[in-house]
């Protein structure tokens, strides 16, 4: 495995911003995910582990120890009772893969269609769109500890997914490299139908949607809000959505309400666990003076979604960050409610 040293990290984020690494390599076996770990231990080097670059943010002075690129290849699959487990490649193009289930006619991860990223990243953030998730699917992750450099298998529970986050961007957050991630998906099963924009494009359809014309719709719906990596189209060169939806408690959603009910709005909302509830970041943002296709400097929101910040062409990671803090801000002031951030930031 050949260590690089100062490689622009920019070009390898669908952001496009930030500095070089100080040193750069790729790993595609797990040989050589041990390699890279022995090479930043032996050296006292900080690790930063890069999958597909769709969900990041990297500081303008870049990063100073090890990115390694994990692009371990492959997509097995075995049939197991009433399922079918695909053991895949941390490396491979998350999409990629999502269009192999459908050829096999496989359902559990249509709606998932169309996010930018790799395997690998997908059980950190616990991906999600349109009503599914990937915790809903993952039956197990292998993974390399950093602590003593064995390869382990997470089960789902192990994994402590949550809306948007695992132990992997929490409470173990640095400690495992994932190498694989198996999915347990259903032969023959019906599309998962149930989130708002699909039923609203299927609207009208005499018979039920495959899960190849639910993956085309989940496609389409994301391109016509920039959330789908379309090259020319300068609206993608984003991180994806920004912030996550937040999630109330009673009280705060009656609040919320409250509030919005005095300037005569209405808030979206979605049952989330319990007696929470979800409620649209783009929806605040909108409503907090920042509408799709704002524009400051170098930096501005998509013309398509309210939640995709984007680089208009030369953009700082110190302009990002600065629109990111100045819509957190406006939020809190007018709604009373924070919102988190989804991409990872390195080098800040």
């Amino acid at each position: 495995m050949q260590i690089q040293e100062n490689v622009p990290l920019a070009p390898l984020t669908t952001l496009k911003v930030g500095g070089p690494a100080r040193y750069f390599a790729e790993a595609r076996t797990t040989a050589e995910v041990r390699s890279g770990l022995s090479f930043t231990r032996d050296r006292g080097l900080d690790l930063f582990v890069l999958g597909g670059g769709s969900n990041l943010v990297v500081s303008d002075s870049g990063f100073q120890g090890l990115v390694l690129r994990v692009s371990i290849p492959g997509i097995e699959e075995r049939a197991e009772k009433d399922r079918v487990l695909f053991t895949v490649g941390a490396g491979e193009e998350w999409d990629r893969f999502v269009a192999r289930a459908i050829v096999r006619n496989c359902a559990g991860v249509e709606c998932l269609s169309g996010i930018p990223g790799s395997v690998g990243g997908a059980p950190v953030q616990n991906i999600g769109a349109y009503g599914q998730e990937v915790a809903h699917t993952i039956a197990a992750v292998e993974v390399l500890d950093q602590r003593d450099f064995e390869v382990r298998e997470l089960c789902p529970e192990a994994c402590g997914f949550s809306y948007r986050t695992s132990i992997f961007n929490t409470t173990e957050r640095g400690r495992y490299v994932i190498l694989h991630v198996t999915y347990a998906l259903k032969p023959g099963a019906k599309a998962r139908i149930e989130y708002a924009d699909l039923k609203k494009y299927f609207a009208g359809w005499s018979g039920t949607p495959t899960l190849a014309e639910t993956r085309d719709a989940v496609r389409r719906i994301r391109a016509s809000k920039a959330m789908l990596i379309t090259p020319g189209d300068p609206d993608c060169r984003s991180a994806g959505s920004f912030f996550k939806n937040p999630v109330l408690t009673p009280e705060q959603f009656a609040d919320l309400k409250q509030k919005a009910a005095a300037k005569g709005l209405q808030v979206p909302n979605y049952p989330a666990l319990e007696e929470l509830r979800k409620v649209s970041a783009a929806w605040l943002v909108e409503h907090s003076g920042f509408s799709r296709g704002y524009a400051t400097g170098h930096v501005g929101l998509s013309r398509k979604h309210a939640l995709a910040i984007v680089n208009r062409g030369d953009a700082t990671a110190v302009e990002i960050v600065a629109l990111k803090d100045q819509i957190q801000n406006r939020v809190d002031e007018i709604w009373g409610i924070h919102l988190d951030p989804e991409p990872v930031f390195i080098g800040f």
